[in-house]
């Protein structure tokens, strides 16, 4: 889907409001309108899309992209378990189709991820009856690079945010020392993989119609 794109939101948090209105003037009687919320690891996806759904109302549920994580042990036998969080370390197609399962009304369960176990929750969430706006929420929903590409024409809009390379640095080095890793290590791991993965996909987003500064 080509979106029109509009003007950059100065700060998140003033204009979650805003995009609140925006969305809910995008429903249609008697539809499941899809929205993303797109961005690299650390922009704060989680958190903002949190926000945005609470302001939108009951009628919103938010589908994290982390519950297509490929288990460790899966992540092991290819020699990918350093790399986690890289494209290839997601199940793809089983996300599209949980995308085209829930537009349609035809799933209501879907995965979630438990950053504290590094495990996939199969059954972890649910979309409560009722639902007309749906916010996927991922680092790849606008990644432009085969089989990923093709879900930017599931989505009825998008969202993108954008946050300094300083800031993301500083938020993803933090995430580790959550886990209890020490500064060093934390400050190796984030530089070694995350970033990594940070900068692809920012070199490789497609178009959102609204970009955030987060």
């Amino acid at each position: 889907m080509t979106f029109e794109t509009q003007p950059p939101i100065s700060d998140a948090g003033t204009d979650v409001k805003h995009l609140a209105s925006e969305i809910r003037s995008l429903s249609a009687a008697g539809s499941i309108l899809t929205i993303a919320v797109a961005g690299p690891p650390g922009s704060g996806k989680s958190t903002f899309s949190a926000a945005l759904a609470t302001q939108i109302g009951p009628s919103c549920c938010v589908v994290p992209m982390d519950g297509f994580h490929l288990d460790n042990s899966v992540l092991q036998d290819r020699g990918l378990l350093a790399r986690k969080g890289a494209p290839d370390t997601f199940d793809c197609a089983g996300f599209s189709h949980l995308v085209d399962d829930l537009k349609r009304g035809s799933g209501t369960i879907f995965p979630t991820f438990d950053r504290d176990s590094d495990s996939v929750v199969p059954a972890g969430g649910h979309v409560p009856a009722g639902t007309t706006v749906l916010l996927f929420e991922g680092n790849y929903l606008l990644f432009d690079e085969t089989g990923w590409r093709d879900l930017a024409a599931k989505w009825d809009a998008a969202i993108w945010l954008d946050v300094p390379p300083a800031i993301l640095e500083a938020r993803l080095i933090q995430r580790w020392r959550d886990q209890g890793m020490s500064e060093a290590d934390a400050t190796a791991r984030a530089r070694m993989n995350d970033l990594t993965n940070a900068r692809h996909v920012i070199d490789k987003a497609l178009p959102a119609k609204w970009t955030v500064s987060n």
